[in-house]
């Protein structure tokens, strides 16, 4: 006897590897391998119409049948060359039934009809989802069929619709799994990232007077973490008093109106400023509104930026204008002590020098106070050869305002210009000592200053007084309570300043 199982006719075999058909089969079914328990009754109900020893709901790929359901039969799967089903799936009648298999060409020797359990007797019928056969409901008897009941083709055609229906509904249930967990994990990313961002999310129930947040929303407003949903009243009350009417009649603008709600307010407990942005969600069906949806971002940050800068703006145009002035005045000043074009244009670009240097410190602190040690170096450091070796600093540790600091520079910008031409820094060897102490008097905190040059040239006292002595008394003129008195002493000039902090 030849036991070889001849290869599946070319029109099986192309039907079996039909890839429309194989997607529909995985798609619908991505499972076929497994035994799936909901189709054995199906499975059961076809041997019994038959009564037939072996019910099968299965399903084919391109190499093997894989049973879904089985009924009289332990076996899970069989090739598909030795498979009546696949011709099931390739008949143009839309069923098969083989009456004797042990006479039939195209299964006489297939190995269970030659052998165990030597069947005979098949009747099956496609499993049609979406226009293509992914499978079979069948039956197998051991005994010849000559006669066949056309009834009971039928009812097995019945069992196999009620299979693909099955098959179908547990695709969709699946699919729709699938998306709501997908939708869950996506909605728990998107909370978690909320609150992680500190972004508070809100639904405000309006009939029921009631509003769902998440963490971040309870702690924007300072309000308990627990508990579960909190009263609109007492988030509202919650909103700093000079803000609460504007930011309730944004909310009711935005409802009637159908508009996004925009506001920005602070929380009373906290001083945060929070920024809302939300919409009506639903209506009822007279148009009113009956959920609110939004979010609300902490926002004090950027507040306190543009009320710094603000700040910064108006101290920085008040500055200007004192400082216009001040030029002004300078340019005056100047152009009368000389006529020379030169002359005039070296020292008057000097004092906008000092001005610009006091400026730009101020500029880096933000316009607040600076170092006594960074305004002395940045007027004196200019005019000396080795500032460590010609300058010898004694002081506490001074800040300056900016009226304090410009009024100063512009007296250091004098006294070293003065000692560069005439004093001890116009010789090598020549030094300044400075000592800057901070002294508490009745009417608060005194710099007491004292500016010194030795081993200079001799000095003589000056026969008039000039535009540069003027300016050293006058500059601290804005600064209420200050003073500077200069002393031409033989070895060297001395300078004291008194300026309050």
């Amino acid at each position: 006897m030849n036991d070889t199982v001849p290869d599946l006719p070319v029109p099986v075999a192309d039907s079996l590897a039909s890839a429309a058909r194989l997607g529909v089969l995985q798609s619908v079914v991505p499972d076929m391998h497994s035994l799936d328990s909901e189709f054995d009754s199906i499975a059961q109900i076809a041997a019994d119409i038959f009564a037939a020893p072996v019910g099968l709901v299965s399903l084919l790929n391109a190499h093997t049948q894989w049973f879904k359901a089985r009924v009289g039969t332990h076996e899970t799967q069989a090739p598909s060359v030795e498979s009546f089903c696949a011709h099931t799936i390739a008949s143009p009648d839309n069923a098969l039934i083989v009456a004797d298999a042990s006479i039939d060409p195209l299964f006489a020797h297939q190995p269970k009809v030659i052998g165990a359990p030597f069947l005979r007797f098949y009747a099956g019928v496609p499993i049609v989802i979406d226009g293509e056969a992914i499978g079979t409901v069948c039956v197998f008897d051991v005994v010849p069929r000559p006669q066949t009941d056309p009834g009971l083709t039928k009812q097995l055609h019945r069992l196999a619709a009620l299979a693909a229906s099955l098959f179908k509904l547990k695709d969709e249930a699946r699919k729709r799994a699938l998306k709501e967990a997908a939708l869950s994990r996506d909605g728990r990313r998107h909370a978690m990232a909320l609150d992680a961002a500190n972004v508070g999310s809100w639904l405000w129930d309006i009939r029921a007077g009631n509003v769902s947040g998440n963490g971040a929303m309870n702690r924007l407003f300072n309000l308990p973490t627990s508990g579960g949903q909190l009263r609109a009243k007492d988030i509202f009350a919650s909103i700093h008093p000079e803000d609460r009417i504007k930011t309730l009649g944004k909310l009711r603008d935005a409802m009637l109106q159908d508009e996004e709600y925009d506001g920005l307010f602070r929380v009373q407990s906290t001083g945060r400023w929070i920024l809302g942005r939300g919409r009506v969600h639903e209506r009822d069906a007279n148009g009113k509104p009956i959920v609110f949806l939004g979010i609300n971002l902490d926002v004090t940050d950027e507040q306190t930026s543009i009320q710094r800068t603000r700040l910064l703006l108006r101290e920085l145009n008040h500055r200007v204008k004192n400082t216009l002035a001040m030029l002004q005045s300078l340019a005056r000043q100047t152009l009368r002590q000389t006529s020379d074009p030169q002359q005039f244009m070296t020292a008057f670009a000097g004092r906008l020098q000092a001005i610009s240097e006091a400026h730009g410190l101020l500029s880096d602190h933000e316009w607040g106070q600076i170092r006594l040690s960074a305004l002395l170096s940045k007027q004196i450091s200019p005019y000396v050869l080795d500032y460590a070796t010609q300058i010898e600093i004694h002081k506490d540790d001074i800040s300056l305002g900016p009226d304090q600091a410009v009024g100063l520079g512009l007296v250091l910008h004098e006294l070293a210009t003065n000692a560069a031409k005439y004093g001890s820094l116009s010789v090598r060897g020549g030094k300044i000592i400075l000592t800057a102490r901070s002294l508490t008097e009745e009417t608060g905190q005194v710099l007491h200053l004292t500016w010194t040059e030795v081993n200079g040239p001799p000095v003589q006292p000056p026969s008039r007084r000039g535009f540069g002595s003027v300016l050293i008394e006058r500059s601290l003129d804005k600064v209420l309570g200050s003073s500077v008195k200069v002393e031409y002493l033989p070895a060297g000039l001395t300078a004291i300043v008194r300026l309050p902090l």
